[in-house]
C-alpha cells in the first residue's frame, strides 16, 4: 500500500502550495462549461471513473483530471482562439505529456451545444 504522501505526490507531480491555492480559487470561480461539464464527471458518473477540478499538477492548474486513466480534460474560452494563447497551450500539453498524461480538449460552446457528444469523446478516452 502506498503511503498518502506518496500518492500525492504521484497525483500532483510537486504542484507548490501556491498552484493548491490557486486552484482552490479556481474551483469557487467556474465557468458556465465547466460547472455544465463537472455536473457530468463527478460522483464517478462515467465508467465509475473518480474525477477532480481544477487540479494542480507541477506548475499548472487542469481544468479536470482523472488520476487513474491519467486523462485531462480542458474546456477552452474564447482566448484560446488566439495565437499567443495557441501557442502557450500546445507548449503546456508538452510539458504534461512528459508526465505520461493524455490531454484532450473541448472548445466551451462544444461542452454547452453538445454534452453526449462530449461525454461519449470522453468515454472513448479513459
Amino acid at each position: 500500500m502506498l503511503k498518502r504522501e506518496n500518492i500525492e505526490k504521484e497525483m500532483f507531480f510537486g504542484a507548490s502550495p501556491e498552484i493548491f491555492k490557486r486552484a482552490s480559487e479556481l474551483r469557487k470561480n467556474m465557468t458556465e462549461a465547466e460547472v455544465i461539464l463537472w455536473s457530468a464527471l463527478r460522483r464517478k458518473q462515467i465508467k465509475g471513473k473518480r474525477f477532480r477540478r481544477q487540479h494542480p499538477i507541477e506548475r499548472f492548474i487542469v481544468d479536470f483530471y482523472c488520476h487513474d486513466s491519467r486523462l485531462i480534460i480542458e474546456a477552452d474560452g474564447g482566448i484560446h482562439k488566439a495565437l499567443e494563447q495557441k501557442e502557450y497551450d500546445i507548449g503546456r500539453s508538452i510539458e504534461l505529456e512528459k508526465f505520461g498524461l493524455k490531454i484532450i480538449r473541448f472548445t466551451n460552446e462544444q461542452i454547452k451545444n453538445n454534452l453526449a457528444e462530449t461525454l461519449e469523446e470522453i468515454e472513448k478516452n479513459l
